[in-house]
C-alpha cells in the first residue's frame, strides 16, 4: 500500500475541492468543441466518414498508455511543487500548442503546399491529427491527476471524496454548456473577422475562435486553482518508505493489478460495456443531426452542405441543453442513491436509460426521413424538437458515468496496492480499450449498413443495455453505509 500517496492527513476545505474540480470545466470546454465539431471539420478536410472515426483512435491509445503513466510518475513526483501541480500545467500548455495546430490546420497546409480545387487536403489533415493526438495526450495529462489532486486534498475521507467527484462531474457539465454554446453560435467568428480566410471557411473559422477561448478559459482556471491550492511536497525518503523506492513502473503496475479487489474488477467490466454504449454517440452526435435529421453532406451539393452545416449547429445546441441536465443530475447523484436504494441501482438505471436513448434515435430518424420525403429542406419544428430533447436525457446517464465509477476507483485505492493517481489510470483503461474497439468497428459497421450512423448506435444500445443488467446482476449486492449516496461496497 502506497501511503506516500496521501500526504495530507485532514480532508482539505470544500472551497478548494471546488477551485481545483473547477479545472474540469476548463478542460471539458475543449472535450465539448472536440465531440461536437471536429468529426464534421475533419471531414470538410477530405477525409471520408468512414475514416474519420479511425482519427479518434489516438484518444483511446493515449489514455491507454498516458494516464496510467503519467498518475504513476505523479504519485512518486518529489517536486517542490507538489506531486500533481506540475503536471497538470504542462497538461494546459500542451492543450494551447495542440489547438493552435488543430485551428490553424487548413491555413498552415494551404501555405505548405493543398490545393484549393482538390477535396483531400493531405497536408491540413495531417497537421490535424498531430494537434489531436497532442490535444487527447494534453487532456490526459490534465486530467488524471486533477482527479487523484481531489482524492489528495480528501485525505482518504469517502464523503469527500464522493463530493469532490460530484463537483468536477459538474464542472464538466458547467465546461460542456459553454463549448457547445459557443459551437452552436455561426457568428462567433466575427470578433475577429481575420479568422475567415481563404484556407478556412465560416464554419473553420467558428472552430479557431472557440479553440482561442477555451485556451483562455482553461488557462485562467488552472492558474487560479494551482496558485490558490497548495500541495505538500513528498520526498524520495516517504517513497522509499514505502519499500517501492526500487520498483520500476511496470513492477508496481502489475503489484497494483494483482491486488485489486473484486468490487474493482467488477467496475472495470461495467465501465468497459458502458462505454461501448456512449462512444458511438459521442463520436457521432452532431454528425448523426447533420446527416440523418437533416438530410446534409458535408461533400455534398451546396444545399446539401448548407443544411449539414445547420444540423451540426442544431445539434451543438441539443448538446448544450444535455450538459445542462447532466450538471443538474451530478448534483442529483447522492440523493439518487439514497432514494434507490443502492448505488448500483443508480447505475444500472443510468445504463438503461443510455440503451433507451440509443435506440430512439432510429426513431427519430425514420421520423425525420418520413417528414423530409424527397426534399432537401430543414426537418420540421417537431422533429428537430424531437432530437434535440432527445440529446437533453442522454445528460441523466452520463452523469452518472462522469462521477460513480471514478468516486468508487479512489475509495477502492486505498487497498488497492497503487497510488490514487495509478489506480485512477488503471480504471482509465477500462474506457480507452472500448473507445479503441469502437473506433475501429464504427465507421466499417455504419459504412456496410448505408454510410449513416444508425448501426453505431444501435450497437451502443445493446452493448448499454448489457451493461444495465451487469451493474443490478453482478455488482455486489451487500452494502454499508458510507460515502457515496451514503452507501459503499466492503472491500
Amino acid at each position: 500500500m502506497t501511503t506516500a500517496t496521501s500526504a495530507n492527513t485532514t480532508p482539505a476545505p470544500l472551497v478548494k475541492l471546488i477551485l481545483v474540480a473547477s479545472i474540469a470545466a476548463g478542460v471539458q470546454f475543449g472535450w465539448a468543441l472536440q465531440l461536437s465539431l471536429l468529426t464534421p471539420y475533419v471531414q470538410t478536410l477530405g477525409v471520408p466518414h468512414t475514416w474519420s472515426s479511425f482519427i479518434w483512435l489516438c484518444g483511446p491509445l493515449s489514455g491507454l498508455l498516458v494516464q496510467p503513466t503519467v498518475g504513476y510518475f505523479s504519485d512518486r513526483c518529489t517536486s517542490r511543487f507538489g506531486r500533481r501541480r506540475p503536471y497538470i500545467v504542462s497538461g494546459a500548455v500542451l492543450v494551447a500548442v495542440a489547438v493552435f495546430l488543430i485551428g490553424f490546420a487548413a491555413d498552415m497546409g494551404r501555405k505548405l503546399g493543398d490545393s484549393a480545387e482538390k477535396k483531400t487536403k493531405p497536408r491540413a489533415v495531417a497537421l490535424f491529427v498531430v494537434g489531436f493526438w497532442i490535444l487527447d495526450v494534453a487532456n490526459n495529462t490534465l486530467q488524471g491527476p486533477c482527479r487523484a489532486f481531489l482524492a489528495d486534498l480528501s485525505a482518504n475521507n469517502h464523503s469527500k471524496i464522493s463530493a469532490a467527484n460530484a463537483f468536477f462531474s459538474f464542472f464538466m457539465a458547467i465546461g460542456n454548456i459553454l463549448g457547445y454554446a459557443a459551437g452552436s453560435y455561426p457568428k462567433l467568428y466575427k470578433i475577429i473577422p481575420s479568422t475567415k480566410t481563404e484556407a478556412c471557411d465560416v464554419y473553420c473559422a467558428n472552430l479557431k475562435m472557440c479553440f482561442i477561448f477555451s485556451i483562455l478559459f482553461l488557462i485562467i482556471l488552472t492558474t487560479i486553482a494551482c496558485t490558490i491550492v497548495k500541495e505538500t511536497p513528498i520526498t524520495k525518503e516517504d517513497i522509499e518508505q514505502d519499500g517501492e523506492g526500487s520498483i520500476p513502473f511496470f513492477g508496481q503496475l502489475c503489484s497494483a493489478v494483482k491486488v485489486l479487489p473484486k468490487p474493482m474488477w467488477i467496475l472495470f467490466l461495467v465501465t468497459a460495456l458502458n462505454w461501448i454504449g456512449w462512444f458511438p454517440f459521442l463520436l457521432y452526435d452532431t454528425d448523426w443531426v447533420g446527416r440523418e435529421i437533416y438530410g446534409g453532406n458535408p461533400n455534398g451539393s451546396a444545399v446539401e452542405t448548407k443544411l449539414y452545416d445547420q444540423g451540426v449547429s442544431t445539434g451543438s445546441l441539443g448538446l448544450m441543453l444535455y450538459a445542462v441536465v447532466l450538471g443538474i443530475m451530478s448534483l442529483a447523484i447522492e440523493p439518487m442513491a439514497k432514494i434507490l436504494g443502492h448505488v448500483k441501482r443508480v447505475w444500472g438505471f443510468g445504463n438503461m436509460v443510455l440503451a433507451i436513448c440509443l435506440a430512439l434515435t432510429y426513431a427519430v430518424s425514420k421520423m425525420a426521413e418520413k417528414a423530409r420525403g424527397t426534399t432537401l429542406q430543414p426537418p420540421s419544428s417537431h422533429v428537430k424538437a424531437s432530437a434535440i430533447g432527445l440529446f437533453a436525457v442522454f445528460g441523466i446517464p452520463q452523469a452518472v458515468t462522469f462521477s460513480i465509477p471514478f468516486a468508487l476507483a479512489s475509495i477502492y485505492s486505498s487497498s488497492s496496492g497503487a497510488g490514487q493517481g495509478l489506480s485512477l489510470g488503471l480504471l482509465n483503461i477500462s474506457i480507452c480499450i472500448p473507445q479503441m474497439f469502437v473506433s475501429l468497428i464504427v465507421g466499417p459497421l455504419d459504412s456496410a449498413f448505408g454510410g449513416g450512423n444508425i448501426p453505431g448506435f444501435i450497437m451502443g444500445a445493446i452493448v448499454s443495455a448489457l451493461s444495465a443488467i451487469c451493474a443490478f446482476t453482478i455488482l455486489p449486492s451487500s452494502a454499508r453505509k458510507n460515502a457515496f449516496g451514503d452507501f459503499n461496497w466492503p472491500g
